[in-house]
């Protein structure tokens, strides 16, 4: 599976301005890069995260999802929508909306993990759904960005044999060593190929670290970026995943029966 990752500048609290971003983004990987796949950041329709929500949030999600499936149905693609802010079941949710080639909505994820530093639980809802699903024959999963420090979370992704785990993510400075070093052992210790899609800009309170990076099941970067706005791209060769695991048995050698 060929993904391409945009690493992208989000409007603050703007939802009006990403439409044409996007759009013209999406256009350029696409022509230029040819990918399968394209998967966006984290909170892309408002970035992360503004006061207003009951002015900004997309309503049951209906903008973002037509808006979405048509760039799908476009260019035959399949798109893991990062997430955006969410207004439906009398709250506030960070959702992620994943498209497949004719525009069909496959799957729905609300991020499970908010975070308390930045007092995301005090605005939105969590999920309470692994977030599994598939695209072109592949089992796909998405997690998104506090959700990656969580390794019963994700190993619980792995062992219902997931084989491409996407992260959008807001993920700020002055962590960037632990955004990369998280999606590596991520992909280490799962043996899956991980993508994370960071942001870059700022916000009045957040400067965004970027550092996109697509992880091969050993930990190898086939794809990396540095802090600018670009689209990351890279061959997913997913006949690895069973070379790996045969090699190092991880799933075989568990012992689930002590792990209390």
């Amino acid at each position: 599976m060929k993904v391409s990752a945009i690493q992208m500048d989000v409007a603050f609290n703007d939802p009006d301005k990403y439409r044409d971003r996007i759009s013209k983004l999406i256009e350029e990987a696409v022509e230029s890069s040819k990918p399968g796949t394209i998967v966006l950041p984290e909170m892309w329709n408002v970035s992360f995260f503004p006061d207003n929500m009951s002015a900004t949030a997309d309503e049951e999600g209906h903008d973002t999802q037509s808006f979405l499936s048509k760039l799908a149905r476009k260019y035959q693609i399949n798109i893991v929508g990062g997430s955006v802010a969410v207004k439906k079941d009398g709250g506030y949710y960070n959702t992620s909306y994943s498209f497949d080639r004719e525009g069909t909505l496959v799957h729905a994820y609300d991020k499970v993990h908010l975070f308390s530093p930045a007092d995301e639980h005090t605005v939105f809802e969590s999920g309470n759904k692994l977030g599994i699903f598939e695209l072109d024959g592949v089992t796909i999963g998405v997690a998104t960005c506090y959700d990656l420090r969580f390794v019963e979370w994700i190993r619980m992704m792995a062992l219902k044999e997931v084989e491409i785990l996407f992260v959008p993510a807001a993920w700020p400075h002055p962590r960037s060593e632990v955004w990369q070093a998280l999606l590596k052992a991520r992909a280490i210790e799962n043996q899956f190929f991980v993508v994370g899609v960071n942001s870059v800009g700022k916000t009045d309170q957040l400067s965004f670290c970027g550092h996109s990076t697509i992880y091969d099941p050993l930990g190898q970067v086939l794809a990396g970026s540095g802090e600018d706005e670009l689209i990351l791209t890279a061959d997913l060769d997913l006949s690895q995943l069973r070379t790996v695991r045969d090699d190092i048995g991880v799933f075989r050698d568990r012992r689930p029966d002590l792990y209390k």
